[in-house]
């Protein structure tokens, strides 16, 4: 495997089951549309989710993260990737208020889980079971992807709230071990969950970016400092 590079991360082969996970500096939103690069943003981003990734281990997750290779680099298992996102929103905000007749900040009664094509030239398009199963995923393995999703959310939601933080919505991806396990991959980072406080609203978390609303580096190091403590 050769090394990949991506909006906000580079892959780079470490051995035949490993990899180094670098995150960058890069900022990107509206499918890359809107660019920008905040110093110190690939730190947070990888400094957060090696917490976030320790937490779910301890609560009985399996994840990629193996171990720190530097501020910004993680060792991460290799697997072979699902072409989906699995995204479990909480409370109305960004696409989901214009496809349900709720207000932004309208708390749903359970969690609501979506499926996205992996495929930035389509636009990550949302898609069902149908769709997936003709990428080549079973409605088993979907089942359980929203099935880890779903406990996330639960162990997540809980300890955000525990921290003046409400977890809106959140994105996460999957891969195959070479054992045929469901692994959770990627990254958990205000990159691709929304983040609020729980008293203000404010954004804590790349909305800022995308709508700008502040300063970007002052919201995801307000995450890292709330989730340190």
């Amino acid at each position: 495997m050769e090394m990949y590079e991506g909006k906000a991360k580079k892959m780079i082969p470490l051995d035949e089951a490993k990899l180094i996970m670098e995150f960058k500096d890069d900022a990107t939103a509206f499918n890359g549309v809107k660019k920008a690069q905040f110093k110190g943003k690939g730190v947070y981003n990888a400094q957060i989710s090696v917490k976030l990734f320790k937490l779910l281990e301890e609560k009985g997750i399996r994840t990629h993260f193996i171990g720190i290779a530097g501020e910004n680099k993680l060792i991460v298992e290799r697997l072979e990737m699902f072409p989906l996102e699995v995204v479990v929103r909480n409370i109305v905000a960004g696409s989901l208020k214009k496809r349900l007749p709720f207000k932004e900040g309208h708390e749903l009664e359970e969690p609501i889980v979506e499926l996205y094509y992996k495929n930035d030239a389509l636009g990550d398009p949302m898609i069902n079971y149908y769709h997936a199963k003709s990428l080549g995923v079973s409605e088993e393995e979907i089942k359980e992807m929203e099935r880890i999703a779903l406990k996330v959310n639960e162990i997540l939601k809980e300890f955000f709230k525990e921290r003046g933080i409400l977890l809106v919505d959140f994105k996460l991806e999957f891969g195959k071990n070479s054992k045929g396990e469901i692994v959770l991959a990627d990254e958990i980072s205000p990159d691709t969950c929304r983040f609020w406080d729980a008293e203000t609203k404010k954004s804590l978390d790349k909305d800022v970016f995308r709508f700008d609303k502040g300063d970007l580096i002052s919201a995801y190091e307000e995450i890292y400092r709330r989730i340190s403590e």
